[in-house]
């Protein structure tokens, strides 16, 4: 059973579908929805209270830039797209890129009983590689992760801490020595592992770090095949109808053309149109120069007030004047040395923490319905806390290896300001989704028509309810330190209630 089947995730999902345009409307506290169907191209419109984009910073693959694509006779896509309907077995095939994406699937279409004929790869730039730890784990060691209650745990917490420590090769001038440790290890496994007529330039001649490092499965070793090849000092200068004309006119021909040239990274949320209060929008992030050509759209408006055009959130999670509208794997949340299912885990939480109280006036207990307790409506991050937020983490990233002028996809070329990477320790992420100020968010009260919009009373035992009116007393006084705006301390208790009732 797969784990979507096991928590019953399927029937809360809606499958090609794509999200159009999303709009809040302050009359309703809601926002407005429309969703196109990716097979039929039917619109439809919902509303919700509570908007959350969870498709993160590697969402929308590049175009292909080369002249004349639109000629080729074959295939030609990006990996992040792939086309089943091609089958690469005995083909010719080209790559253009050698990130993370191609150095998995170029070993694995080169290689077994559908191996492809030829793949020619197109680089421009070498990454430094890592070996890939990759041990088996023994029957005894399945048995204490399934059986002995809080071995996961800390198994997790070790490999945690094992990771964490890493960080400290991304500071500019103390890090140096871990960084010159890492890059003695990549240089040897790589010379060790590479073609000899490869070598060279599979080494690369950037700062370690700068570029998030790519674990090696099994590329280097399928370059040694006769079915590979890797092209880095002829470039690609345009495509034509059966494959490409290099620079220095060299045809090659190809059955198909795989693109891993890399994601839209500084181009959060596109190209969905979300538009927040006052009808500003963050759908699109563009140049300043665009913004100058096109002054009556209010595209990016957000993040040109903010960070000068460059993406940017509180906590990389929540926007001011975007009520209820949380961004997961949002600006400057990601890692150098730390999976990303951490930092969305963390977001999660921080934004649960946020939503609890409107959650709790759609599906009121006994005791509030009891108390009539209000409830907020919406809640918005305030733009004082949110330009201090950017102001902090853009001073704790010139303290980093990002801020040495390098090329990197978690650059804003523009800007040249740091707009994926969380410039400190990813410990201090976990707390600071635990541990923020409720005085930098404003919670409202919805519209006197929706007070009122979901009203479910549960059944409550007796004993629990007598139990929760027993530690009104002493939860009372406690209920002063939740501060949610301009709710009173009686629904403050009623926070602290819903967990005993």
């Amino acid at each position: 059973m797969s784990v979507a089947d096991q928590y019953e995730i399927r029937p809360h999902m809606k499958f090609h579908s794509t999200v159009k345009i999303a709009e809040y409307e302050p009359k309703t506290a809601t926002w407005k929805v429309i969703i196109e169907d990716q097979r039929t191209g039917r619109e439809t419109q919902k509303r919700c209270r509570i908007l959350i984009s969870a498709v993160g910073a590697l969402s929308v693959p590049k175009n292909c830039d080369l002249p004349g694509a639109e000629n080729f006779k074959g295939h030609l896509f990006h990996s992040a797209q792939w086309d089943h309907s091609f089958d690469y077995k005995d083909k010719e095939v080209i790559c253009v890129g050698n990130g993370c994406s191609a150095t998995q699937f170029v070993p694995a279409m080169s290689d077994g009983p559908n191996k492809v004929k030829k793949i020619i790869q197109f680089s421009r730039q070498a990454h430094w590689l890592s070996e890939r730890p990759n041990p088996e784990y023994s029957r005894f060691f399945h048995f204490m992760m399934r059986w002995v209650p809080g071995v996961q745990r800390l198994y997790r917490t070790y490999l945690f801490l094992l990771q964490e420590r890493d960080f400290a090769g991304f500071h500019v001038h103390n890090g140096q020595k871990i960084r010159s440790e890492w890059t003695h290890a990549a240089k040897k496994y790589i010379e060790t592992n590479a073609p000899a007529q490869y070598r060279d330039f599979l080494v690369p001649d950037t700062v370690i770090g700068c570029k998030r490092r790519v674990m090696d499965t099994d590329y280097l070793s399928c370059l040694h095949r006769e079915n590979v090849d890797l092209i880095y000092n002829d470039p690609i200068d345009h495509i034509i109808e059966r494959g490409i004309v290099t620079k220095s006119g060299r045809e090659i021909g190809a059955d198909a053309i795989v693109l891993a040239n890399g994601f839209e990274t500084q181009k959060p949320l596109f190209p969905m149109e979300i538009r927040g209060q006052n009808g500003q929008s963050i759908a699109d992030h563009v140049s300043r120069f665009q913004r100058i050509q096109s002054h009556l759209k209010l595209i990016g408006w957000q993040w040109l007030e903010f960070a000068d055009g460059s993406p940017e959130a509180y906590f990389g999670t929540c926007l001011s004047g975007f009520p209820n509208f949380f961004i997961l794997m949002g600006p400057n949340t990601l890692s150098g040395h730390l999976s990303v299912l951490y930092t969305s885990e963390c977001q999660i939480n921080f934004v649960i923490r946020l939503i609890r109280p409107i959650l709790s006036g759609l599906n009121r207990s006994l005791l509030s319905s009891l108390f009539n307790t209000e409830f907020p409506g919406s809640v918005v991050v305030t733009s004082s806390a949110e330009r201090k937020d950017v102001a902090a983490i853009d001073d704790k990233a010139k303290q980093l290896i990002w801020a040495t002028g390098c090329t990197s996809w978690f650059i804003d070329p523009d800007t040249g300001r740091n707009t994926i990477m969380f410039p400190d320790w990813q410990f201090k992420f976990h707390l600071r989704s635990m541990l923020f100020s409720w005085s930098d968010f404003i919670y409202q009260k919805p519209p006197k028509s929706l007070q009122r919009e979901v009203l479910l009373t549960h059944q409550h035992s007796l004993r629990a309810t007598a139990t929760g009116i027993t530690i009104i007393g002493a939860l009372f006084g406690l209920s002063s330190l939740l501060g949610y705006h301009p709710l009173s301390k009686l629904d403050a208790l009623h926070q602290y209630l819903s967990a005993y009732i």
